[in-house]
């Protein structure tokens, strides 16, 4: 089946990427002289759970999390994405990366916490369940590669077809991710959304702005409401046509391309890492006619049973389901939505949930409507400061935003966070500074400029601004890209020894 080729292919673009990016930044995240330190923080974990710390945290580095082998790890899950991507045994491979993904999400603790980190190790472990151990040498492709397949012989039962859950399941991944991300806006009570005025806020306000983000912010106001409501009903709306049965051929197709022009809007106006991407990667099984049949074929074209998908496809789809009602259930404001969420309902997610593969999603569900902004200054006697730069994230007014995707630099994105709440980031951006006051050149090759390549400094703070996109008048006249004005600083003291 080429979709299902196809597929597979991308998904193995999408690992490429992911682990390619961690790599080149995993030492100054959580080496052995990294801002959060993986050995450190197992030992931590260990030393509080006993072994039930394996449980919880369920990772190969509990072996070794030195640098060479969070190095190893990262590199070898690039070498494998690549291997799938040329449709090398998919579905060893396929096992091998969400272990060594999941491996590093949770030593990655908050660098790798994003939703599509999850939405990635959720969709690798369904795609195992779709993969053939191999990829048969010779395919003939049907005139029309993504609407319309030929299917396969009929099965011994004589009814022709076989519905076939895996590839189902990662339908309805892509309802869940679509359909949380709109009625989880919608159930919040975020006034922006509710009066249509989210993307007035939402081009300035997002972590890592390109230049036409600027441009987006100045769009007629009438623009920005339409492309308000019409990003609610696409993500509302557009996932219910996802599970419309087979002979309903053209309506579903509507509905994945409402979903991939809206992901290819959010990646021309944002740097959301991989997500864009995985996201229309997902749209790929919902484009298939053909049910398929629940197992593969031997070389001789006879089927294959796979007993062991027919048990964990509904195990899985009930908990993805599960997943989904929590989601909204604890969505819906004053509590109100727990009332109707079963009591068993935790227990079940508690055993699944370090797994990191059945999750909820809502990017976005409130808008910020300021944006905060974090800069760092170092000072070597507490009285003139210099501002360390940043390769991606907003510094200097001037400095047009670039586009960044599908790399994601996850410390410019933690500091997006940050500066929502400096007060619960102390922990890390304590981290952080220790490692800037030592000069330690795994976390000074993080940022952008180090302004004492000489010595490092002595002290370190922050200075917390208010940003703003320039209008176009400001910036015919001063080139400016932002106006920022100086709200506070707050050190970063040293942490007490441990």
């Amino acid at each position: 089946m080429l979709t299902r080729r196809l597929f597979l292919r991308l998904l193995g673009l999408v690992y490429l990427i992911a682990f390619a990016s961690l790599a080149v930044q995993i030492r100054g995240l959580v080496g052995e002289h990294g801002i959060l330190p993986a050995e450190r923080f197992l030992d931590w974990v260990h030393s509080n759970y006993g072994a039930g710390a394996y449980r919880l945290l369920p990772t190969l580095f509990w072996l070794d999390a030195s640098d060479t082998a969070l190095l190893i790890g990262a590199w070898t899950g690039a070498a494998l994405g690549l291997l799938l991507m040329l449709g090398v045994r998919p579905r060893l491979l396929l096992i091998l990366l969400w272990l060594l993904y999941l491996s590093l999400s949770v030593v990655g603790q908050d660098f790798l916490s994003f939703q599509w980190d999850a939405l990635l190790l959720e969709t690798g472990l369904l795609a195992v369940l779709w993969a053939p151990p191999r990829f048969p040498r010779r395919v003939s492709p049907p005139p029309l590669l993504l609407v319309s397949e030929p299917v396969g012989p009929a099965d011994s039962s004589g009814t022709g077809l076989v519905f076939d859950g895996a590839r189902w399941l990662l339908v309805f991944l892509l309802f869940k991710l679509m359909f949380l991300s709109g009625v989880t806006k919608i159930l919040s009570g975020d006034p922006t959304w509710q009066y249509g005025t989210a993307l007035d806020f939402h081009f300035e306000t997002q972590p890592l702005p390109p230049w036409t983000a600027w441009y987006a912010h100045h769009w007629p106001e009438w623009m920005r409401q339409a492309l308000t409501w019409g990003t609610l009903a696409v993500e509302a709306g557009a996932p219910w046509l996802l599970l419309l049965p087979t002979r309903f051929r053209r309506p579903r197709l509507v509905g994945v391309l409402a979903i991939a022009l809206l992901q290819v809007g959010i990646a021309a106006t944002g740097n959301y890492g991989f997500f864009n991407l995985l996201t229309l990667v997902l749209c790929l099984p919902a484009l298939s006619d053909a049910p398929l049949i629940w197992d593969d074929r031997d070389s001789d074209g006879l089927p294959r049973r796979r007993p062991w998908v027919m048990i964990a496809a509904p195990l899985l789809l009930g908990l993805s389901m599960l997943s989904l009602v929590r989601e909204v259930a604890f969505t819906v404001p004053d509590g109100r939505g727990t009332r109707w969420w079963p009591g068993w309902g935790d227990t079940v997610m508690g055993w699944v949930e370090p797994f990191r593969s059945v999750n909820g999603y809502g990017l976005f569900r409130v808008m910020t409507t300021r944006r905060p902004e974090l800069v760092l200054e170092g000072s070597r006697d507490s009285t003139k400061w210099e501002a360390y730069g940043f390769r991606y994230k907003p510094g200097e007014v001037t400095r047009r935003p670039g586009f960044v995707a599908p790399y994601q630099p996850r410390l410019d994105w933690q500091l997006w966070f940050a500066a929502l709440g400096p007060g619960s980031n102390l922990g890390w951006l304590t981290s952080l500074a220790d490692g800037l006051r030592a000069g330690t050149p795994e976390v000074v090759a993080l940022m952008g400029s180090n302004p004492f390549a000489g010595a490092p400094p002595k002290y370190v703070r922050a200075a917390l601004y208010d940003y703003r996109f320039s209008t176009p008048e400001e910036r015919s006249r001063t080139g400016a890209w932002w106006v920022r004005s100086l709200e506070g600083t707050f050190d970063l003291a040293p942490r007490a020894p441990q």
